[in-house]
């Protein structure tokens, strides 16, 4: 599910983390961070789990190349007609360029003209450390101290000949830079870049599905070894520890939300300590990245035994999954793979509306955890081949347990959408197989 929902009061959230680049440093892609470790006080279930190494390819500087022509092609074929896209620090800036900065006071900006090769205003200190991650052919133009950033990008575009027109701005710019860069070209018009980066970012490229597909496998190869060595008396913090060691081990960096028993009926957990006690319901949510893509998983066990009720739940929660991944075709509107899998739950006693399926079905993902578009009631996105999504429908029945099982999806050309994660869950005894 991957939102704000981690229960440990002193670690921040990985969406929290997500909202700035400092996270896309810390979650860096897989090539270069260590190549695993060997710890003998991890469980024995954790030998298994060993680095990705070479089966995983980095995104290269033709296809960051290919990127921007494809923004500039949108550009032109807006109606009426972009003539620049405007991109600070962010995941698109990655995207597009494959560098990972810190988003701060001193704008760093990517402008994308509709012709040429892109602009970047930098200041002038980090010019150095900018170019050593630059990915594409590009215009640097430095800034001092004592220099306006912005108006030194409006000063770029009009030397390439864009004094008026209308500029898409990047939907996670600050306000601030939008506002002095809008004061400092008057003769432009300033407005959503969103049909042109969600159109570029939703479609994931086949590179991109596979790195998307390597996170999943790391996830749910986690996440058995956490489920094979749960203790009666463990906390929460205790097993999130424990998949933040097996990321470790596998050379990546990831975390998790878990939840106990009740706890779990609280989609986004809770800050009350929790203690493992058999019969409990026990949920593991979250993900990890490979060179920059996201996983989000969702595991949802049993310490023990599971009730009739709990179980049929579960089998309830299998099957509005299935009905979403069926729904899940091109052509068809997002909103309608929500109401596939709700009519299941809904049918089931577990309605009306969001009473027990208390969130929409999923959201988008790729560089970022929540991205474009999402699966959400009366949402009209056509789907396109290559969107991908989570498929998280839950039933969280308050004061007693929740269960919620996420995987991840991407549209197929023809048919029912395929998963990215190895498979669906197996069971509540053994969630991986």
């Amino acid at each position: 599910m991957n939102n704000p929902k981690n229960s440990i009061l002193s670690r921040p959230s990985r969406r929290q983390l997500l909202r700035s680049t400092a996270a896309l440093a810390v979650l860096a892609p897989s090539s270069t961070l260590a190549h695993g470790t060997s710890d003998s006080s991890l469980p024995p279930s954790f030998a298994a789990l060993q680095p990705l190494g070479a089966r995983v390819k980095p995104i290269a500087s033709d296809e960051y190349q290919a990127r921007v022509a494809h923004a500039q092609q949108l550009l032109a074929k807006q109606k009426p007609e972009l003539s620049a896209l405007f991109v600070a620090p962010g995941t698109s800036l990655f995207y597009f360029t494959g560098v990972h900065w810190w988003p701060s006071e001193r704008l760093l900006g990517l402008l994308i003209p509709q012709k040429g090769v892109p602009l970047v205003v930098c200041p002038a200190f980090e010019e150095a450390r900018f170019r050593e991650q630059l990915r594409i052919p590009a215009e640097v133009r430095i800034w001092q101290e004592d220099e306006s950033p912005t108006k030194l990008a409006a000063s770029a575009l009009a030397d390439r000949g864009v004094r008026t027109g209308r500029i898409g701005v990047e939907e996670a710019t600050m306000f601030t830079f939008y506002d002095y860069l809008r004061q400092a070209s008057p003769g432009l018009e300033f407005t959503s870049a969103d049909p042109v980066t969600i159109a570029c970012r939703g479609i994931k490229s086949a590179h991109e599905l596979d790195l998307m597909r390597f996170a999943c496998g790391a996830t749910c190869d986690v996440y058995r070894a956490v489920f094979a060595s749960l203790k009666e008396g463990m906390s929460q913090n205790d097993v999130s520890e424990l998949v933040a060691a097996g990321y470790t081990k596998m050379g990546l960096r990831g975390e998790a939300l878990v939840l106990f028993g009740a706890a779990a009926a609280l989609p986004h957990g809770t800050l009350k300590p929790q203690t493992l006690r058999e019969g409990d319901v026990v949920l593991i949510d979250d993900g990890c990245k490979v060179e920059g893509y996201s996983s989000d998983v969702t595991r949802t066990g049993v310490f023990g035994k599971p009730s009739e009720k709990i179980q049929r739940t579960f089998e309830i929660v299998r099957s509005a999954q299935e009905a979403a991944l069926d729904a899940a075709r091109k052509g068809k509107l997002s909103g309608t793979v929500d109401d596939a899998a709700r009519a299941i739950i809904t049918s089931a006693g577990y309605g009306p509306d969001y009473k027990f399926f208390a969130h929409r079905l999923g959201h988008g993902i790729g560089l970022d955890g929540h991205e474009h578009p999402y699966l959400v009631r009366g949402s009209k996105t056509n789907l396109v081949s290559g969107m991908t999504f989570s498929n998280e429908p839950g039933v969280y029945i308050p004061g007693e347990f929740g269960i919620r099982c996420e995987d991840l999806m991407v549209v197929a050309d023809d048919g029912p959408a395929q998963l990215l994660t190895p498979s669906f869950q197996v069971s509540l005894e053994k969630p991986l197989g």
